[in-house]
């Protein structure tokens, strides 16, 4: 059975984006197939893998009730703005109503030039591919709200980036692929019928019990974020590339071009290349989420209030309550992790002193919470050996003891809340390297597998628990493509 497409963006957005087609892949092959989102599509995976399917993925033969698009968007990157941005290289395949009635959208991302490439060739190539695949799976197993890709499949060509490599195409699967970019695109452009018709296209797709309540879906899109940059913080995980375009009014993590996870703790810590300024650095992101909360807002005013200084103060008071929202998501995420109950005055002060010290010796964050519970449950010694310097930790575990009181921290709690595996940069490299360079999947498929339970260690897999090698040296990311 083929997709079951119900359209409504193409269908009630009209002038939003640009019909298109995708390019003809010579040779479509299936390289993943994601069998858990194809069971709650209703998909069946034969005939995703048949040549029918196989050609619909890649973009080149859409369903017959399929409608592909590119969509419109504009954004802010590194602060620029950017009027025009849109689908340069994806379109939107179409909407499925998935079996527990939720829309999801089917996008394909590598599929060829749209009229708004920008110059681009409008492809991708396997590694990235791989990469969002695997990252968007390590960040739905963590309980992170996350786009999830359906498939990842080369087309049978070659693609040039700093040589020839394999060209590939993702199918990805998402709530929508609304941005506060495609909001602002229509702003720019002065064009407030269409930025209404957006804003209710919007609440009804993601928040139908606020239909026409425009303040309410904005203090929503801000709740959303604030959860999600918290969930971020917890697990160490630096997004990369936090431009307006890139953040989603549905609250799910999208485009892992340079993102990475931490392994020294460090508020600095930047990976991206193009990053110099360290702008999306891991402690910026709270930020960098309110800043483009910000922009959000200043596309409704007209839409909140027809007196425009009560419409921006109410945005205003809107915008600046993320972060006490974040805060509060991300302290009782952090309490979890250390194993405290309840809230109690002083604990701002623990974490913030545990940080710290981890920072002065660059500790690794997600070994740090693995041994505290380990530490929880009698045995020290993993704790001790991640400091250099044992004093600072010493003064701090006694704090952290005199909080958790003589009973101690729940360790089965804590190792409930702390990861064993993450997607681990020298891990995702190598497995990628495998992958694109020699066609050997067995390290991506070991690594995914550690992913996918990533708070039951198993045995084979402690090396998935390391830390970079020394020769590892320093890591950057890029931008996939």
């Amino acid at each position: 059975m083929g997709f079951r497409f119900d359209n409504t963006y193409a269908r009630d957005l009209d002038g939003f984006y640009v019909p298109w087609a995708g390019d003809k892949a010579p040779a479509p092959a299936m390289v993943l197939l994601n069998h858990d989102i194809a069971d709650e599509l209703g998909l069946d995976t034969a005939y995703l893998n048949s040549p029918e399917g196989r050609a619909a993925l890649t973009g080149g033969a859409a369903p017959d009730n399929a409608a592909p698009l590119a969509q419109a968007y504009a954004g802010h990157q590194f602060g620029g703005f950017s009027p025009q941005l849109g689908d340069g290289r994806a379109l939107l395949l179409g909407e499925v109503v998935d079996k527990a009635g939720h829309r999801r959208d089917i996008y394909l991302k590598g599929s060829g030039r749209t009229p708004f490439s920008r110059g681009g060739d409008g492809k991708a190539v396997l590694g990235p591919v791989l990469r969002e695949y695997l990252m968007g799976e390590a960040m739905h197993a963590l309980g992170i709200p996350t786009t999830r890709a359906l498939a990842a499949l080369t087309t049978g060509e070659e693609i040039n980036r700093e040589g020839p490599k394999p060209g590939a195409v993702l199918a990805r699967v998402a709530s929508s692929h609304l941005r506060v970019g495609t909001f602002q695109f229509f702003a720019a452009r002065g064009e407030a019928d269409k930025l209404r018709q957006l804003a209710d296209y919007a609440i009804a797709r993601h928040d139908p019990e606020l239909a026409g309540n425009y303040l309410g879906f904005l203090e929503a899109v801000i709740v959303r974020q604030a959860k999600l940059i918290a969930q971020w913080m917890h697990v160490g995980f630096i997004h990369g590339v936090m431009n307006t375009d890139n953040m989603t009014i549905s609250g799910e993590t999208i485009d892992y071009g340079p993102c990475a996870f931490m392994d020294g703790y460090g508020e600095d810590v930047v990976f991206s290349s193009i990053d110099r300024n360290g702008r999306y650095a891991y402690g910026n992101q709270p930020v960098i989420a309110q800043w483009n909360l910000a922009r959000l807002a200043e596309t409704l005013l007209g839409l909140i209030a027809d007196d425009e200084n009560e419409a921006i103060r109410l945005a205003t008071n809107a915008v600046n309550g993320f972060m006490p929202k974040f805060r509060e998501h991300w302290l009782t995420g952090m309490r979890a992790k250390l194993g405290l109950t309840g809230a109690q005055q002083g604990d701002d002060a623990l974490i913030a002193g545990i940080l710290e010290v981890m920072q002065a010796q660059r500790v690794d964050y997600t070994q740090f919470f693995r041994a505290l519970t380990r530490q929880a449950a009698g045995d020290s010694a993993p704790l001790h050996a991640l400091f250099s310097d044992g004093a600072s930790l010493t003064t701090w575990l006694a704090r952290w003891e005199i909080r958790v009181g003589p009973s101690g921290a729940d360790a089965a709690a804590m190792a409930a809340r702390n990861p064993a595996y993450i997607p681990r940069n020298h891990l995702v490299e190598a497995a990628l390297n495998a992958a694109a360079k020699h066609g050997d999947m067995a390290p991506f498929h070991k690594l995914l597998s550690a992913l996918t339970s990533p708070y039951a260690p198993r045995d084979g897999f402690e090396a998935y628990e390391l830390a970079a090698p020394q020769d590892f040296g320093p890591y950057q990311t890029f931008c996939g493509t």
